[in-house]
């Protein structure tokens, strides 16, 4: 509790301490107040009460003597009046303010001071102006010689028939009073009783601030203080580096939360901090890994360069076959003319002349598949281009133990787009079909109108018998120099370039694969949505 006060503007409890303090202290303070002036006035008002009934009391006694006029008889009454304690005078006066009786007998026939209420009670000016007020003032409060608080009543003295019927001395019968009872009456008893409540209640409030203010106290350096004290602390230790302390709040209020989301909070630092090291401690093997693969990455980067070279140079080789065979043809078809068309020379002309035109057909295909031509975009027949791509593998080596399934929907498939390209794509497709099999099987190839998401798109089915795809490799189909085959066999880029392709023609590829059963590849081509509807028609 000394620390919270040391320095009260760094503590929050003693900051909620002293606002509450000074809150209660002034709140009781209004309340002491408030309930001291309640207990004046309502001292007062029994002063009133009693004070009156003294008045009517008096007014009884005197009744009797003042109406068969004995002067004596009533003096001595108001005498015998004033005579118990706290009252200190009794007297009557006419209208005038002419003293007519007195329980002090040295005042009579004297007039009454026209300062004080029994004339200023009534008239506005006395002396002056017989104007009287419209609420007449019947009471005062004053202080005493004694400086005890006393109190002046005024009581009337109204015209009866008995008094102006009366045969010792007869008063107008149109007079409403025919004078005034005073009486002054001490309140010392009352200033003492009210004095010892005012004591009382002050000292009840002060009890009542300083219980009040210790409890506040212990309860805010328990809830408050005191907690937020162990968080600083385990901030402190935090900081310096002890990450496995924890906060001992236990509690479901607020600060008890806001130790959990703390305690929580080491936690995870402690977590990334011991992640961090032992991501160090390996990061060297990492290294070692990623030099490996950027490696490999690189021996892929120049066997690809080796296979484009190539390609050019098959292209080249190519064009230089593809003119002799055009000889071959021409003189074949001139000397066909010299032999009957039923001979054996004929026929075997025939033979020539179409292995050749064959033979031409590859090295067409084939010229225009490595562009060694220039080519164009323009509408392209995806049939026509899957017919080709067909018929040109089937003449080598690696696809002479494979047998094609071909089922082709009734329908051009027309597309503006680069044929070389498509043809590209269908080719990757089979030579990975042809290495997953072995070079020996079946494969489907097939194409069909889909609509998806409201879209026509022509979708091309290669499907294989091969070994299929593993779960973990699917993800990896279409990234770059991703392969299973064995170092030399493949490049790793057919199905990343095809992947390409088809999404620059907004397409997608879809892949269906069984472990030991085979692998199915869906490449859909969007379609024009005039010739999605000629292919439904």
């Amino acid at each position: 509790m000394k620390n919270i006060f040391s320095h009260p503007e760094k503590s929050i409890a003693a900051k909620l301490i002293i606002a509450i303090g000074l809150l209660m202290i002034v709140v009781s303070f209004i309340f002491w107040y408030a309930t001291l002036k309640k207990q004046e006035e309502d001292i007062m008002s029994i002063a009133l009460k009693y004070g009156d009934s003294f008045v009517q009391f008096t007014k009884r006694s005197t009744r009797h003597s003042m109406l068969i006029y004995e002067r004596d008889e009533t003096q001595r009454v108001l005498e015998n009046l004033s005579t118990p304690e706290g009252v200190h005078r009794v007297r009557i006066y006419d209208h005038s303010g002419t003293v007519l009786f007195c329980s002090r007998g040295s005042t009579v026939g004297k007039p009454v001071d026209s300062a004080s209420i029994a004339c200023q009670g009534c008239h506005r000016n006395p002396g002056t102006s017989p104007v009287l007020l419209r609420e007449p003032k019947t009471w005062n409060v004053y202080k005493d010689e004694k400086g005890n608080t006393a109190i002046k009543l005024i009581g009337t003295i109204p015209n009866e028939p008995d008094c102006y019927t009366a045969s010792c001395h007869v008063h107008r019968q149109e007079e409403q009073t025919l004078g005034f009872i005073e009486a002054d009456l001490s309140l010392a008893l009352l200033d003492e009783a009210l004095f010892k409540q005012g004591l009382a209640l002050t000292a009840y409030v002060i009890i009542f601030v300083l219980a009040v203010s210790l409890f506040l106290g212990i309860i805010l350096y328990k809830i408050v203080s005191r907690p937020v004290y162990e968080l600083t602390d385990a901030m402190d230790h935090v900081a310096n580096g002890d990450l496995g302390y924890s906060v001992p709040i236990k509690s479901s209020d607020e600060i008890g939360m806001l130790a959990k989301a703390f305690n929580a909070m080491i936690k995870d630092i402690k977590a990334a901090r011991d992640q961090r090291e032992q991501w160090t401690q390996t990061l060297e093997v990492e290294i070692s890994k990623k030099t490996d693969e950027i490696r490999k990455t690189h021996a892929n980067l120049v066997q690809t360069e080796k296979l484009a070279s190539l390609g050019r140079m098959a292209a080249g080789v190519a064009h230089e076959i593809n003119n002799p065979l055009t000889g071959v043809v021409t003189f074949a078809h001139l000397l066909k003319k010299r032999f009957p068309a039923e001979s054996d020379e004929s026929q075997d002309l025939d033979i020539i002349i179409e292995q050749s035109e064959r033979c031409s057909k590859i090295i067409k295909n084939l010229l225009t598949f490595a562009r060694a031509t220039p080519t164009e975009k323009g509408k392209v027949s995806i049939n026509d281009v899957l017919r080709r791509t067909i018929f040109m593998v089937q003449n080598q080596e690696k696809f002479h133990h494979i047998k094609f399934n071909v089922t082709l929907e009734d329908s051009q498939f027309v597309i503006v787009g680069d044929s070389s390209q498509f043809q590209q794509i269908f080719l990757n497709m089979f030579i990975n079909a042809a290495d997953a099999m072995g070079g020996r099987g079946n494969i489907t190839v097939g194409t069909r109108t889909i609509v998806e998401e409201k879209k026509p798109y022509v979708e091309i089915e290669f499907t294989d018998e091969g070994t299929g795809i593993k779960k973990e490799d699917m993800l990896k189909l279409f990234e770059p120099f991703f392969t299973t085959k064995p170092v030399g066999k493949g490049t790793g880029l057919g199905l990343s370039v095809s992947h390409g392709i088809v999404k620059h023609f907004g397409g997608n590829i879809k892949v269906k694969s069984e472990i030991g059963k085979g692998t199915s590849f869906f490449v859909r081509l969007p379609l024009p949505s005039s010739d999605a509807k000629k292919s439904h028609e």
